[in-house]
C-alpha cells in the first residue's frame, strides 16, 4: 500500500515529455513507484491497480488550458465505477507556456474532481516551458523541484511548487518559434503552412 502509482495521461504517452518527467520523479522518490500509461482500453486495469497504492500521481501536459481527452475519459470512468480504495491524488502538469501559472485552472479542475469523488488531494508541481526545459541548461531547476515534490508525497507532507525557465518572454518566443520551424522542416511543413488556420484544403498543401 506504500507504493506510488504514476499514470501518464499524455496522448503521446510512450514518446512524451510526461514520460520523462515521470522517470525523473521515480529517480528522486524515496518510495517504490509503478508507472502506467492511460489508454482507451485499460481503464479497468488501472482502477484495479489503484487499490494497491497509497498515492496516485497524474503526469500530463496542458491541452488547451484543460485536461488531455484521454485523461478526462479515465476520470469519467472513475466517476461511474470508482475503486473501493481512493489513493491521495497528486499532480505534475507541464505546459508549453513560459508561465507555469497557466496550469492553475486545470489543477482546480482536478481538485474539484477529487472533492466530489472522495479522493484526498496531495501535492502539485506546475512546469512552464515544459516542451523545452528538459533539453535546456535549466534542466537542473526541474530536477530540484521534482526532488522536493517527490519527497513531499513520500513523507505525506503535501505542498505546491512551480518552475520555469528564467528567461524573458521575447527570448522564449524567438526560441520556441525557431524550434517549431525546424520541427516542421523535418516533415516538409513550411512556416506559411503552420501559420494558416486551415488544416485541410488548398492553403494547407
Amino acid at each position: 500500500m506504500e507504493k506510488i502509482l504514476i499514470l501518464n495521461g499524455s496522448p503521446r504517452a510512450t514518446r512524451s515529455n510526461s514520460k520523462r518527467y515521470a522517470k525523473l520523479f521515480s529517480r528522486h522518490c524515496p518510495q517504490e513507484t509503478d508507472y502506467r500509461e492511460i489508454r482507451k482500453n485499460n481503464h479497468a486495469e488501472l482502477r484495479a491497480g489503484m487499490e494497491h497504492h497509497a498515492d496516485l500521481l497524474l503526469v500530463f501536459p496542458l491541452y488547451a488550458d484543460a485536461l488531455p481527452v484521454g485523461l478526462l475519459n479515465f476520470l469519467k470512468f472513475l466517476e461511474t465505477t470508482p475503486p473501493d480504495h481512493r489513493p491521495v491524488v497528486s499532480v505534475l502538469v507541464n505546459c508549453g507556456f513560459l508561465e507555469p501559472q497557466q496550469c492553475e485552472v486545470v489543477v482546480r479542475m482536478l481538485r474539484l474532481f477529487c472533492q466530489r469523488n472522495g479522493y484526498p488531494f496531495g501535492s502539485v508541481l506546475m512546469v512552464g516551458g515544459g516542451e523545452a526545459i528538459l533539453d535546456s541548461p535549466f534542466r537542473f531547476l526541474v530536477n530540484r523541484k521534482i526532488k522536493h515534490f517527490a519527497k513531499s508525497i513520500a513523507a505525506r507532507q503535501y505542498g505546491t511548487w512551480q518552475t520555469t525557465m528564467p528567461i524573458g518572454k521575447r527570448l522564449f518566443v524567438l526560441a520556441s518559434t525557431q524550434y517549431w520551424l525546424q520541427y516542421g522542416k523535418r516533415f516538409g511543413i513550411s512556416k506559411r503552412q503552420m501559420q494558416t488556420p486551415v488544416i485541410e484544403g488548398p492553403d494547407s498543401e
